[in-house]
């Protein structure tokens, strides 16, 4: 645990606008990512047919969407960005093993490495010092 306040404090010390700026972009994706699935079901369902058999269409249809929709959302304002990031995480390293387990889109597959690395480093570094979570913490 004391690794971890550490970090944050290196974090903290360190935070500028160029990261928060890449914080708010990766929501603003996420919950466009999130909004796009809601309203166009049929294609997430295409998306994900290489696993369909192994999780099923339940899950895809209310874990994935709603996950985007909402992480994003926490995502941009800096709340719980860690937990958002750990929801997002599963779906991120689904889609990228779908490139592989089913017919391989360069694109797409860039597009969701390049997300998940961002998740990931967001994940170590938290959500930075112009943030709702700094905001609360410094209320206390």
């Amino acid at each position: 645990m004391g690794y971890i306040k550490s970090l944050n404090k290196w974090a903290n010390a360190h935070s500028y606008y160029p990261i928060d700026l890449l914080r708010i972009a990766l929501g603003i994706l996420l919950f466009y990512q999130g909004v796009y699935f809601m309203s166009n079901l049929p294609l997430l369902l295409k998306l994900y047919e290489p696993i369909k058999p192994l999780i099923g269409d339940v899950w895809i249809v209310h874990y994935i969407a709603p996950a985007h929709f909402v992480g994003g959302f926490l995502i941009v304002f800096g709340l719980l960005t860690r937990w958002a990031i750990v929801a997002q995480l599963p779906i991120l390293i689904g889609a990228v093993l779908i490139n592989f387990i089913g017919e391989m889109d360069v694109r797409n597959f860039i597009l969701t490495t390049s997300v998940l690395i961002v998740c990931i480093f967001f994940l170590f570094y938290g959500s930075g010092k112009h943030s709702v979570d700094k905001y609360l913490k410094m209320q206390q």
